[in-house]
């Protein structure tokens, strides 16, 4: 049996959220109101695809608010595993803490995948853009780690 999630699309109204950061603290979509914001999903912290992305987020984040942007990334790990994993790779950015999938299902970035000879549910590797009206004004599902932020600036003009 496959589960997914629906993903959404350019011009639907972003799901909102309210979600604990690595300091158990509570980070609102609502709290980016009139700003440009990237969402992305990653399916654990601390694992290599996910520091390839995270670390590359990290490294472009001057370069991307610049442009106007905030980036927050969004995972399943529990507020102390993600604030191991921000202190590790030196993080500027809030990751916030989604234990149930409730925010991944909400933005379709929930289902099915295989990785090696398993197939399991869990957080897909997405990136949703909320414009400041609070409206998808870009969305990738099925994101390759490796290069995603130098594409995703490319494609925003960052």
């Amino acid at each position: 049996m496959t589960e997914h999630s629906t993903p959404l699309t350019a011009g639907q109204k972003a799901p909102e959220f309210s979600l604990r950061n690595a300091d158990s603290e509570i980070v609102s979509l609502s709290d980016y109101a009139g700003k440009n914001v990237i969402v992305y999903f990653y399916p654990k912290a601390a694992t290599p695809g996910c520091t390839t992305e995270a670390c590359d987020f990290r490294d472009n984040l001057n370069s991307l608010r610049a442009a106007g942007y905030s980036v927050l990334g969004i995972s399943p790990d529990e507020p102390e595993a993600i604030s191991q994993f921000a202190s590790d790779e030196s993080l500027n950015f809030p990751l916030l803490s989604d234990p149930d999938n409730a925010v991944a299902k909400a933005y379709g970035s929930f289902g099915e995948k295989t990785f090696g000879d398993k197939t399991f549910v869990g957080t897909l590797r997405s990136t949703a853009v909320v414009d400041p009206e609070g409206r998808i004004s870009h969305v990738e599902y099925g994101v390759d780690a490796k290069g995603h932020v130098a594409r995703l600036r490319d494609k925003l003009g960052a």
